[in-house]
């Protein structure tokens, strides 16, 4: 099979309702052990080297920088995990589709219950997670774009950008943990 022939068969798969379908049940059992403080090295096979993860908290650049925030969960949290969510799924080119997750997500933290609704946006360009953010009670993240005074988003951006760098650091630089 040529390069073209290939492309061509990887467009049609991800038009295709059952190739979709395929792509979330791949993608949820990594994302519930992600956020179920039970990850894996392989867990993170679902991002491409360059992949970006946001939430309020944080902006990781790269796989190792995404380690070090989700393996750093159970650190801060004696429970977390996703109690219930719905999934769609939207094509927005052969190759690139958007994953939204609805989501409720529970945490433990000093003895008390944290429960929290999210919304996870997930860009997936060739079957590899690109782009994954983590909206707190489905509001967009503050950034420079997002607010009426860019200073100000531009400084929400430098404060998670710096909280991802202290937690790298704490965690080893995203090194695995030993098994």
């Amino acid at each position: 099979m040529d390069d073209r022939t290939s492309r061509e068969s990887q467009a049609k798969e991800f038009d295709d309702p059952m190739f979709k379908k395929s792509l979330s049940e791949s993608l949820i059992p990594h994302l519930l052990n992600l956020y179920g403080s039970r990850a894996t090295a392989r867990d993170f096979e679902i991002y491409a080297l360059n992949a970006t993860f946001e939430d309020p908290l944080m902006c990781a650049h790269g796989v190792k920088q995404i380690k070090s925030a989700f393996y750093s969960l159970p650190k801060v949290f004696s429970e977390s995990r996703i109690v219930e969510y719905s999934i769609q799924e939207n094509v927005i080119a052969p190759g690139n589709i958007e994953v939204l997750i609805d989501n409720k997500q529970h945490y433990k933290i000093f003895g008390r219950d944290v429960d929290l609704t999210s919304l996870i946006k997930l860009n997936i360009v060739e079957g590899k997670v690109v782009r994954h953010e983590d909206w707190w009670d489905k509001k967009p993240l503050k950034n420079k774009d997002t607010v009426k005074l860019p200073l100000v988003g531009r400084l929400a951006e430098i404060t998670r950008r710096g909280s991802m760098l202290v937690t790298h650091a704490m965690m080893g630089f995203g090194k695995d943990p030993s098994t």
